[in-house]
């Protein structure tokens, strides 16, 4: 065929210039090349060969500054300027067609415009982000040019009678009109930006997020396309492949996405709006906006979808045998003229348009999803601010009388503001979802007529009990939670008390109750499964009943019934379609009641008591409209001595007030009234004064009003009464005048330590500082003054050791110690402490008294007001307040009361006595104190080995070695295949049905759409061989094959279809289930036979976390997650296949696609797992800030921190958003791409498989087949990356616990069989240690060092000796607890080393230092293994003084103790463990420093019942005060592992230089 521009044909019109060269067609098209020549040539020199001086371009970290006048429009109008251009390219194409020779002008001037409209845009671009303005000259002459030579053929066109019916005609003309707007828009940006014809330029400054280094989140400052395709995050995928992301990665959020901007546009939406569902109306108009944009993008991508279909139905329609009639196209102007049906009936254009259709409908679905959710997580975080907001100025009341607690508050945070941003997720769907249905039915019935309602009928009815299932699975997990919860209660229990379970070896009993409560769990979990599996089947077998009826019935309908190739996979296409909003509506529906719960419960919240206005969470922001009048402070007198600022606000009638200031020299109250509630005053009739720069000691009974005296100078009760300033009846009258208006807040900071001991979830450091900056001497003197430095020099990393609830758990008088030093390090004027000697030992709280309030506050003149009982240091107080039911009793000096109420003073000098001895009596070498540090140091034991998994990581990507840096890696890139290989080897037996069902149910698949092709290609044979004989369809049926045949072969196979559905879906469910019943079993069994060794190093929450986290990954996340990927996989392998097997040529193709989807997710995996660990991460602080917040409330307030709180809110609120934003830009960067790569796949399959039909005549079945196939593909790639990640993510749990499971068990069998071990041993209890070396582990050293010792029947063995000397070794020793590996321990003529560890643990009894109770009865507390009558448990109790107080318990032996023993005092606590080792009945007792934690009355009763109960037997204690084991038999002195001393006590204390004696000495 021959080339040339204008044709090369015999009298071709095309060279016809007779009546002048406009009115040739061909000269019309040169002419419009004209404009595209010219841009090409202008800036392509300037696009390649650089910018020259760069003097003009402002330097900002990102070139995204797009600031040009009608920036979007011309992105916009040059993407469809670019469509229709490939629509002339195309139209020119099937025009030439008709022709012998090409004719070149016919599309090769809109290739040229194509061409030049591309280079229009990255010309635009580099300008733009360079701003070089003045270089838009260029365009604004190409789009002058293009506009005229497109109108003067337009023109031409109507002229010549080319009309509205040929396709050229209304291309040329919208052509016109594109270029048109175009050249609006530039004159709009010379307008704007003045840069041609004005003097001046307008100056324009970047905006303040791009001259940010910190933002790195570009998604709402780049150009269209590169929002659209995600195009700016491809530089922060790939660098995730280097270097992991974290928070500085990501860096800062942009200004409008922020949770401050955000919270201040709800605000302003909430006041303006009343009413009842005031609170959904305050959202749509602060979010509404984004959200109908996202609808928007929602309607557009829904009606796109529908081009699949249709297309399919088109491209198999018009390469069917029976449609190739070809219309002559019209000549006029010497060139062919095609009309748009025409165009739209050729298979090539329709593929072409295809392919467009998708890419479109793939943008704006991904559009809307982002818009959706980038609108929830804004959402998120204002309502969170609101919320902090809200908690900041609550009334105490509300927490102190439980209306609100702290996990309500938490709730509201993590659970109801995630449920609206949810709602706001799906909110499109809501309003998508009834316009895809409509569309949807009509396309149907447009298709296939009657028979089509009948399909979607089965659908709609289908969905009420997809709906009933959802419900189902909601309730179901929420039962699976109730068990969980109570599971992991049972495990963290036996968790804490296993060291007490293995040494009374009931860790079975216990291991047996976990294991009960887990069939439960797993009962529930079986019901969850069945659902689940109903809901998998449901959605997989719905489409396939669909279009079975569909099918069916309109076969039998109408004997003439045409179901062709065309309609059949156009309508299986469409029934796929319908199907997904259906299956939605539960999701939606439940999500919306949820929503609508949610800001119910927000509401209530938001309308709670509370005290001051709203204030900004940032003192920089612009103060928003305020419902209160404010007025100055109320006026004073200002040479009056006593000054102040009352600041009340009215409420219900009742006055809230602060009263302590920080300028404050006296505050005097009058008639005081102080309430919690509206009810009867707490405090009533209080007439008091502070005076200034002196110490106020308030005292009285317990519950008498003296800590509510404290919080109501804090302004933390409601307030009934005045206050009153003195200096004159004056300055009195003004301040009552005060206490009638609202006031603004004035008070200064006030130093409070509160009652119970507030910590910040930081380090020890900066719970003292609190915000203060550090002043080291002054540091220095406040860690002496509360004797902290000791317990700074335990703890790990010293006084940078995270403390609070994450960090290291601390006793409680270490944590009111750390109170009270925050109180004293601030340099606030006033100081309140309530009650801070109450967790104290008497010498302990001698030193702070002396050191930190006497000297240190006393020498800097500050107010110092304290709480306290201990009465002995009420000489040390300048001012008394004496406390009674809620009034102040008396107030005055010493000196004064003893004058005014000398029977109270005597009352207070018996009592002071009193404490004075208990002083005497308290020992000095081993206090409190030094037990809790103590602990503490076991606590902190072998840190070296406690590394947790995090820490590990972190040390591999931080290492300096680039080794190992690279292999962490590449750590990082694979996939944890052995991790994989672990979950399903669990699966055991129903691995392969698992296999097997799903390949089979795919194969099935494959062949019930292979068939419907064989079939509908038989209708249209059938058809023909029907036209060709003149006779019916119906007579060739009779005369071929019976009717019946095909569609019966179709109805079994998709019954059979439907049967596999339904086992895959169950295989699927039950194999996950028998995985989490396999692995939790394995996990507990080895847990529980784990050495002690592995409680010592591994911290709990580590071992708890596999037990909650983990298991419930393993439980209910990885069978959803593995079902979807295997579905997704298979049904992308099998599309392949197809498309392959139909058109072989596509496998060259599928070369390049399968390597660009390869690199896709494995930069995208990697990216993606960082970006969820970071969600997950910054959550937690955000969630631990609120409910610190919530707990230290009064604190916060009393020290005017709330803007710092509220400050630190903003970041971790952001920090959590930023990482949101970024992992939900990573999702559409991946399904962006692999749905273009899904796009390219139709595209290619389209154009194959017609031109195999066309010139290889492959049957039109098999093209409607490879069409609709390659539709799956593009919906299912990027489900199946997605998928893949998240299960990477998941399997880290399986590896997690596959580590533990890798702990070698305590050797339990021993040489001996259980049977062999005499009934009664240990009879006599006489015990030989020859030669013993004992260590907790073969890397460490020996811990006692070849001890030898004898212990007779029934002696009373007393060991002692300094921290570190080995005694706890020492009895850890009989149990076998430790590595003996040198030596033995000889019991009654066996040596221990040969019992099973079982027997041994079970014939000895122990009484530890900690008292462990568990919660269950007194009964199961004493006797786990119920073997005792009640008669030996009563005996037992009434032996450990506790007969009377569990006699009055409700339920005796069955009364119920709380966890961990809460419901009875410490020293009642031991005495159970004491009545327990009684209950044993076992010879030999050993007492790990049992009366370390009592007090002195109940270590008396414990020493008195040893003496006499345990007379027979032989018992060996661990002594901490030495004076306890002055009646023992024999006493061993122990140091560093050895024994120093072995003799009788007394024999020792006639010794001048034994150690023994020392430490007796010490210890009076």
């Amino acid at each position: 065929m021959s080339l040339a521009f204008c044709g090369n044909e015999n009298n071709s019109l095309a060279y016809n210039v007779d009546r002048g060269v406009l009115n040739n067609g061909c000269f019309l098209d040169a002419l419009n090349v004209v404009p595209h020549i010219f841009l090409l040539f202008i800036t392509f020199p300037i696009l390649f060969i650089g910018w020259g001086s760069q003097s003009s371009k402002v330097h900002i970290h990102h070139s995204t500054w797009l600031h040009f006048p009608g920036h979007n429009l011309r992105w916009l109008l040059t993407f469809i300027l670019l469509f229709v251009l490939v629509c002339e390219i195309a139209e020119g194409i099937v025009s030439d067609g008709f022709t012998q020779s090409l004719h070149l002008h016919l599309y090769m001037p809109a290739g040229l415009a194509f061409m030049a409209g591309i280079t229009s845009i990255i010309y635009y671009h580099n300008i733009e982000t360079s701003n070089f303005p003045k270089l838009l000259l260029a365009l604004l002459f190409y789009w002058v040019l293009a506009f005229l030579m497109k109108t003067i053929k337009f023109a031409k066109y109507t002229e010549h009678s080319v009309g509205l019916r040929q396709l050229r005609y209304c291309i040329t003309g919208l052509l016109a009109l594109l270029y048109g707007l175009l050249l609006a828009v530039e004159i709009n940006v010379i307008l704007g930006r003045r840069y041609l014809c004005f003097t001046e330029a307008t100056e324009v400054k970047p905006p303040e997020d791009l001259q940010d280094l910190g933002v790195r989140f570009l998604q709402p400052f780049v150009n269209l396309l590169s929002k659209a395709t995600y195009w700016w995050m491809n530089t922060f995928i790939t660098a995730a492949h280097c270097r992991p992301i974290d928070l500085k990665v990501i860096g800062k959020l942009p200004i409008a996405m922020r949770a401050l901007t955000n919270y201040l546009k709800l605000r302003k939406a909430f006041e303006s709006q009343r009413g009842p569902k005031w609170i959904w109306r305050a959202l749509r108009q602060a979010f509404g906006r984004p959200l109908i944009i996202s609808i928007t993008f929602r309607f557009l991508a829904d009606l796109l979808g529908f081009a699949g279909p249709l297309c399919i139905s088109g491209i198999v329609h018009h390469i069917s045998k029976d449609n190739r009639t070809i219309q002559p196209p019209i000549k006029l102007l010497g060139v062919y003229f095609i009309s748009s049906q025409e165009f739209l009936a050729n298979a090539y254009v329709l593929a072409v348009l295809l392919f467009f259709a998708l890419i479109l409908q793939r943008t704006f679905l991904q559009a809307s999803y982002y818009v959706a959710i980038e609108t929830g997580i804004n959402l998120r975080g204002a309502i969170q601010t609101k919320i902090y907001n809200k908690i900041m100025r609550l009334c105490t009341s509300n927490m102190s009388m439980g209306e609100l607690t702290v996990g309500q508050i938490c709730n509201l945070v993590a659970i109801d503001t995630n449920q609206l941003m949810w709602f706001f997720f799906l909110c499109p769907n809501l309003w998508a979802m009834p316009v895809q249905i409509i569309v949807g039915v009509i396309l149907l019935y447009y298709l296939l007529g009657i028979s089509a309602l009948i399909g979607a009928t089965v659908i709609a009815v289908l969905a009420p009990v997809q709906y009933f299932v959802a419900t189902k699975l909601s309730q179901a997990q929420k039962s699976t939670l109730e068990y969980s919860s109570e599971r992991l209660k049972k495990t963290n229990e036996l968790l804490r008390g296993i060291k007490l379970l293995k040494l009374y070896a009931w860790e079975h009993i216990f291991c047996h109750s976990v294991e009960e409560t887990r069939d439960k769990e797993l009962t529930s979990l079986q019901t969850f499964a069945l659902y689940t599996s109903i809901s998998i089947f449901m959605n997989a077998a719905i489409p396939i009943a669909a279009v079975l009826t569909t099918f069916v019935v309109h076969v039998h309908i109408s004997e003439e019934a045409d179901l062709s190739p065309a309609v059949a996979f156009a309508s299986l296409s469409l029934f796929h379609i319908l199907v997904t909003p259906l299956f939605l509506l539960s999701s939606v529906v439940r999500s919306t009641v949820k929503a609508l719960v949610s800001a119910q419960k927000l509401s209530e919240f938001f309308s709670s008591d509370e005290i001051g206005d709203e204030q900004e969470p940032n003192a920089t922001m612009p103060t928003g409209p305020s419902n209160h009048k404010t007025i100055p402070s109320c006026p004073r007198n200002h040479n009056n001595k006593y000054q102040a600022v009352v600041s009340t606000q009215l409420s219900h009638n009742v006055l809230r007030t602060l009263c302590f200031l920080e300028l404050v020299e006296s505050v005097v109250i009058t008639s005081g009234y102080f309430t919690w509630t509206d009810g009867t005053p707490t405090l009533s009739n209080i007439n008091s004064k502070v005076p200034f720069g002196q110490l106020t000691m308030i005292v009285g009974q317990v519950g008498c009003g003296k800590s509510s005296l404290l919080l109501a100078a804090l302004g933390e009760m409601q307030r009934g009464g005045a206050v009153a300033i003195p200096g004159g009846d004056t300055a009195r009258q003004d301040a009552l005048d005060c206490v009638s208006v609202e006031v603004c807040e004035k008070r200064g900071s006030v130093a409070y330590a509160s009652q119970k001991p507030w910590l910040l979830n930081a380090t020890l450091v900066e719970n003292i500082t609190f915000e203060m900056p550090m002043i080291k001497p002054r540091y220095k003197a406040v860690i002496e003054a509360c004797s902290l430095q000791p317990d700074i020099d335990i703890l790990p990393q010293g006084d940078l050791t995270e403390i609070g609830e994450r960090g290291i758990i601390l006793s409680g008088g270490q944590r009111q110690r750390i109170g009270v030093a925050r109180a004293l390090y601030q340099q606030t004027n006033v100081v309140l402490l309530d009650d801070p000697f109450s967790a104290l030992d008497i010498h302990l709280s001698d030193h702070l008294m002396q050191e930190g309030i006497c000297k240190l506050l006393r020498e800097e003149k500050r107010t110092v007001v304290l709480v306290t009982h201990k009465l002995q240091y009420l000489p040390h107080a300048d001012w008394i307040i004496a406390m009674k039911d809620g009034t102040i009793q008396t107030e005055g000096t010493l000196k004064d009361i003893q004058n005014s109420d000398p029977k109270l003073f005597e009352q207070w000098k018996t009592l002071m006595h009193r404490q004075d001895g208990e002083f005497e009596k308290e020992t000095v070498a081993e206090s409190m104190t030094v037990l809790e540090r103590k602990n503490l140091r076991r606590a902190m034991y072998s840190k070296e080995a406690a590394k947790t998994e995090e820490e590990h990581e972190e040390e591999s990507v931080e290492s300096e070695v680039d080794d190992s840096l690279s292999q962490a890696m590449r750590h990082r890139t694979t996939i944890p295949w052995r991790s994989c290989g672990v979950y399903l080897s669990s699966a055991g037996l129903l691995l392969p049905l698992l296999l097997l069902s799903q390949l089979f149910k795919h194969t099935l698949m494959v062949a019930i759409d292979y068939w419907l092709a064989h079939w509908t290609s038989h209708v249209i044979t059938a058809k023909m061989d029907a036209t060709g004989r003149n006779c019916t369809v119906a007579q060739v049926r009779g005369v071929g094959t019976p009717v019946a045949y095909p569609y019966r072969v179709f109805s079994v196979l998709c019954c059979l279809g439907i049967v596999l559905c339904l086992v895959t879906s169950v295989a699927v469910e039950w194999t996950g289930l028998r995985v989490a019943k396999e692995l939790h079993h394995n996990l507990l069994s080895k847990i529980i036979l784990a050495p002690m060794r592995l409680f010592e190093t591994t911290p709990l929450g580590n071992i708890l976390n596999r037990f909650s986290s983990d298991t419930n990954t393993i439980d209910q996340h990885i069978p959803a997650t593995l079902e979807c990927l295997s579905r997704s996989t298979l049904l992308c392998v099998s599309a392949l296949g197809v498309i392959s097997y139909v058109t072989p040529v596509f496998l060259i193709a599928l070369v390049p696609l399968a390597i660009a989807c390869y690199f896709i997710q494995k930069y995208f995996r990697v990216a993606s797992r960082d970006l969820q660990q970071l969600e997950d991460s910054t959550q937690l602080p955000l969630l631990s800030h609120f409910s610190e917040t919530v707990e230290g409330l009064t604190t916060i307030r009393a020290f005017r921190y709330e803007s710092r709180f509220r400050q630190r809110l903003l970041e971790y609120t952001d920090a959590n958003n930023i990482a949101s934003l970024f992992l939900t830009a990573a999702n559409r960067w991946l399904e962006v791409r692999m749905e273009y790569v899904g796009a390219c796949v139709v595209l290619i399959a389209a154009v194959a498989s017609i031109s195999n039909s066309l010139y290889n005549h492959l049957s039109t079945g098999l093209v409607g087949l490879g069409l609709t196939y390659a539709l799956m593909v593009s919906n299912y790639l990027n489900w199946m990356v997605r998928n893949l990640a998240d299960m990477e993510v998941q399997l880290g749990s399986v590896k997690r616990i596959n580590g533990l499971l890798k702990t070698e068990p305590e050797n339990y069998e021993g040489l001996m069989a259980a049977s062999q071990v005499p009934d009664g041993w240990p009879r006599q209890g006489e015990i030989q240690i020859q030669n013993l070396s004992v260590r907790y582990d073969t890397t460490l050293k020996p811990v006692l060092k070849q001890v030898n010792a004898h212990i007779s029947p029934g002696q009373k063995v007393g060991i002692c000796g300094r921290t570190g000397s080995g005694k706890s070794s020492f009895s850890l020793a009989f149990f076998r607890m430790v590595d003996m590996f040198e030596g033995r321990i000889i019991i009654d003529d066996i040596d221990i080393a040969k019992l099973p560890l079982q027997t041994l643990r079970s014939r000895f009894s122990i009484i530890l230092q900690d008292p462990i109770l568990f919660s269950g009865t007194i009964r199961f507390n004493l006797d786990p293994e119920m073997k005792a009558t009640d008669d030996m448990l009563w005996e037992a109790l009434e032996i450990a003084q506790l007969k009377p107080v569990v006699k009055t318990l409700p339920g005796g032996l069955d009364a119920m103790v709380t966890e961990g023993g809460e419901n009875f005092s410490q020293g009642q606590r031991q005495l159970f463990c004491l009545a327990r080792a009684f209950v044993r009945k076992s010879s030999i007792l050993i007492m790990d420093e049992a009366t370390a934690s009592i007090d002195m009355a109940t270590e008396s009763i414990l020493q008195k019942v040893v003496m006499t109960a345990f007379a027979d037997r032989t018992v060996v204690t661990i002594a901490h005060r030495v004076h306890t084991i002055l009646n023992a038999d024999l006493v061993i002195v122990m140091k560093r592992g050895i024994i120093l001393e072995y003799d009788r006590p007394q024999a020792l204390l006639e010794k001048e230089d034994s150690v023994f004696a020392a430490f007796v000495k010490a210890d009076k």
